[in-house]
């Protein structure tokens, strides 16, 4: 299983290669310009300018037989700490599902991240959860988890863009779930769409998950960006989700 994966992996990477290697030129970008992770399950390799925090926030339900078996209010707070540095404060700060509800596992990220060339770069991303969610309600995991995240990002002539993520997720619970996407966007003025596939193997945090995520983004203004969309599973299991949000540049902290 495990061998399979990975040459999926790589394979992922080799298509997205020509994306990276024949970047289109650059544009110079404000530092209030929000520049949103979400909606997607995978991150790009950029940062938030030094100095600057950046707030998404968003919705969701999600569920395998019902859309109303979980909802969620997720939050993901960024701080550029330098050029190559950005650190964020991540997690559900209110979940509900049969159990009950209340605040989920909130966690802490470090990306890495580097310039290739004027339209490709690179990132690892670790980061670390803690068991601030009711295992005994289904808010958390009842233990802290670590994953570790490899990114390449790339802009494309015709105005794509394209990101590429692979690595382990769900480290301390058992064999990890290795988790892989490939998400592209396409802007259209202010609008934008963006579509992703993901998988995670199996694992001893749970089963095999995979699907395709399709969503709608609106520029509101330089520093607000707004999303709405959906997850539609391709592996049984997977929970079918709607979500909306919006990703907010709230200006220089230092």
């Amino acid at each position: 299983m495990l061998r399979s994966f990975h040459k999926t992996i790589v394979k992922t990477i080799v298509l997205a290669a020509p994306a990276v290697l024949f970047p289109s030129p650059a544009i110079a970008q404000s530092p209030r310009q929000a520049n949103p992770e979400r909606p997607t399950f995978a991150t790009h390799a950029y940062a938030v300018v030094p100095g600057y925090v950046e707030l998404e926030q968003g919705l969701a339900a999600r569920g395998v037989g019902s859309l109303r078996e979980e909802t969620s209010w997720d939050v993901n707070l960024k701080l550029g700490v330098s050029r190559h540095v950005q650190a964020a404060l991540f997690g559900p700060l209110y979940t509900r599902s049969a159990g009950g509800g209340g605040v989920g596992d909130l966690g802490l990220a470090l990306k890495l991240r580097t310039d290739v060339s004027s339209r490709a770069a690179l990132a690892i991303v670790s980061s670390v959860t803690a068991p601030t969610g009711s295992a005994t309600r289904d808010l958390g995991a009842g233990r802290a988890l670590g994953a570790l995240v490899g990114v390449v990002s790339a802009d494309a002539p015709g105005g794509l863009h394209f990101d590429v993520n692979a690595g382990p997720q769900a480290i301390g619970a058992g064999a990890p779930q290795w988790f892989l996407s490939l998400s592209g966007a396409k802007g259209l003025g202010s609008a934008g769409i963006t579509l992703e596939v993901f998988q995670f193997s199996p694992g001893g945090a749970g089963q095999r998950l995979a699907g395709l995520l399709g969503a709608v983004t609106v520029r509101l203004a330089e520093w607000v960006v707004a999303d709405a969309g959906g997850v539609a599973r391709t592996a049984s299991g997977t929970p079918d989700q709607l979500f909306v949000g919006i990703t907010t540049n709230l200006g220089r902290a230092f």
